[in-house]
């Protein structure tokens, strides 16, 4: 007896038909990931009613506000949030500088981010890195911060060399002048303690060691 293979017809399926057919429930689906707001105020004069408004537009489900200085290195809420961040999450902001306080800063955070599972949006400057347009750009960013750190690097460098040509003494001023020193030494070498130097001139110990040896 032969055997004759029949060919196998898929109908196409709507997305709520494949859910069904798959046993998957969409609404459980749709709540493993969540779009989260962070607002971010300076001062408490200063209201983050605008930046929420624009956030629930957006489609976040959760808002965190926080009243904090852009150049504060603590931000207490931003840290709980990043930590609380699943596999799926967005992190949202209304605007790039709510969220770093610098740039480099900023692709550290989004970096980590990345590394998560989680994506970042910035509403108003159209950065989305769910989207392979938005990983883009932030990756162009990421390249633009470290090039201009290695110019900032490059230029310190060549600005120190250039100094220490033209005899420029490099690092913290000296605490004593050459007399202050030339006389510690007669003092010293005629028998005076080292601790009382020291105390006479206003300085350490260890730091009229250091003037004396240089």
């Amino acid at each position: 007896m032969k055997y004759v293979a029949k060919p196998i017809l898929f109908a196409t399926l709507s997305g709520d038909e494949l859910f069904q057919r798959l046993g998957c429930c969409k609404t459980l689906m749709q709540n493993t990931c969540m779009k989260i707001g962070y607002a971010r105020v300076s001062t408490v004069d200063q209201n983050a009613n605008s930046q929420r408004d624009a956030l629930k537009a957006a489609g976040c489900k959760k808002i965190i506000t926080e009243q904090v200085s852009g150049i504060s290195t603590k931000r207490p809420k931003l840290e709980n949030l990043l930590r609380s961040l699943k596999t799926g999450d967005v992190l949202t902001v209304w605007r790039l500088d709510r969220l770093g306080r610098s740039l480099p800063h900023l692709i550290q955070i989004v970096r980590d981010l990345e590394g998560q599972g989680a994506g970042f949006q910035s509403l108003s400057d159209d950065i989305n890195t769910t989207t392979a347009g938005g990983r883009l750009v932030f990756h162009l960013m990421g390249a633009l911060a470290e090039f201009e750190r290695s110019l900032i690097i490059e230029r310190t460098q060549a600005g120190l060399a250039a100094a220490r040509k033209r005899g420029v003494r490099i690092g913290r001023p000296r605490s004593l002048t050459p007399p202050q020193i030339k006389h510690a030494r007669k003092l010293i070498d005629s028998g005076e303690r080292p601790a009382a130097v020291a105390h006479s001139l206003d300085v350490n110990r260890s730091t009229l060691y250091r003037a004396i040896k240089s």
